[in-house]
């Protein structure tokens, strides 16, 4: 059955609403089994006390989901749910089907889906855990990396790709493959961060980089650089990125100075721009009409990543950088950074728009990613991947 999932960088293990699964081929998790003791011991259901299915069966594991987008009455819909074995098949390079028969994943009620999209029935964990996609594809054709990518559409109709067991080639319309034009930065797993656990030495699935710096047009943005670091003692700190946080939140301090330079440039001679009213959730908004167009976006200052060589530098552009707001009178581009507050998690939280007409390869093996910046500047996006031909 065709399944359109939420993709998770951050996630343990997937999940999919089980009140509408329909599956001939699905096992559930028995408590005391291989597969079980393998996992985290959340809790196992002993009898059945509903009408037997995916949701519901004797002597079977248990996962706790994960946090939903929006707050769930736990009350009204169970956090604990059935462990199932089930067959998962995606496309390959040769336009046929390629599946694992044994893939783990977690069923859910439908009230988790509140606050994903529409048509959306679950969740796919791309996080650096042994039940993510990516590594149970890994375990299933160990001749593979053990590695991944994707690339987020900036288009709300056309799709973007992501991309499991291949370091490349990734490519695209006219003839370009990214994977030769890949800048490298080390991966970095926080300790004391989402469903980790120090008593067994369990890393957070979430994946960090090391930023080292902030530059917009050029020019270096001042803050305490300290604040760059995870801290051992509470896991606060650091740079994450994330599908789930739509624009780039920073720790107040960080983001006053970011906005303030950001003004600064904006106000130049360079690009003459005078900000206007805001809307929220953002803070710094220019009228439409004033911001020129380029291939690269909204003709504003550059933002430049600085992460663990000054000759790495995750290049952001006005598509990754500011978002277009039209309602009722209203036409503004807006700064797409938001303040996170004294945030108790990530100093900075690269969000889904700063991905977008990205490629990202996160190599699991070698602890490292692999980013393009804007690949708008390669005259190709994400939606012009050559997808494979499907053979019947």
């Amino acid at each position: 059955m065709p399944t359109k999932l939420l993709l998770d960088l951050g996630a343990t293990y997937s999940w999919v609403n089980c009140d509408d699964y329909i599956s001939s081929t699905y096992q559930h998790v028995p408590c005391n089994s291989s597969i079980a003791n393998s996992l985290s011991a959340y809790g196992c259901e002993d009898i059945c006390d509903g009408p037997p299915g995916p949701n519901c069966a004797n002597n079977s594991f248990l996962f706790l989901l994960d946090k939903p987008l929006e707050t769930v009455h736990y009350k009204k819909v169970n956090s604990l749910n059935d462990a199932l074995v089930d067959y998962l098949a995606l496309l390959n390079n040769l336009g046929s089907l390629s599946s694992i028969d044994n893939f783990i994943f977690s069923c859910a009620r439908t009230g988790f889906l509140k606050g994903l999209a529409k048509g959306v029935t679950g969740l796919a964990s791309l996080g650096n855990s042994n039940l993510s996609i990516p590594v149970q594809i890994n375990k299933a054709f160990s001749s593979s990396p053990n590695c991944f990518a994707m690339c987020l559409s900036g288009s709300i109709s056309q799709p973007g790709v992501a991309l499991f067991g291949s370091k490349g080639p990734y490519n695209f319309l006219h003839g370009i493959d990214l994977s030769k034009s890949l800048l490298y930065t080390p991966l970095i797993f926080n300790p004391l961060g989402r469903d980790s656990d120090p008593n067994t030495h369990r890393l957070s699935p979430e994946y960090y980089v090391g930023l080292t710096a902030i530059k917009v047009n050029g020019k270096m943005v001042a803050f305490n650089k300290a604040l760059l670091a995870i801290d051992d003692q509470s896991g606060s700190g650091g740079t994450r990125i994330s599908t789930l946080v739509p624009y780039m939140k920073l720790q107040s301090s960080i983001y006053k100075a970011f906005t303030l330079a950001f003004l600064k440039e904006a106000a130049s001679s360079a690009f003459n721009l005078t900000t206007t009213k805001p809307v929220n959730p953002f803070r710094v908004c220019y009228p439409a009409g004033s911001v020129k167009t380029t291939q690269m976006g909204p003709a504003v200052p550059i933002i430049e990543l600085v992460l663990d060589r000054q000759d790495v530098v995750w290049k952001m552009f006005g598509s990754n950088s500011m978002v277009r707001v039209t309602k009722k009178s209203v036409d503004l581009w807006c700064l797409g950074a938001v303040d996170g507050g004294t945030i108790d998690g990530p100093s900075i939280v690269i969000g889904g728009l700063q991905l977008e007409d990205n490629l990202l390869q996160f190599d699991l093996q070698s602890k490292k990613l692999g980013f393009s910046s804007s690949i708008l500047s390669k005259g190709t996006k994400c939606a012009d991947y050559k997808f494979p031909t499907r053979k019947v």
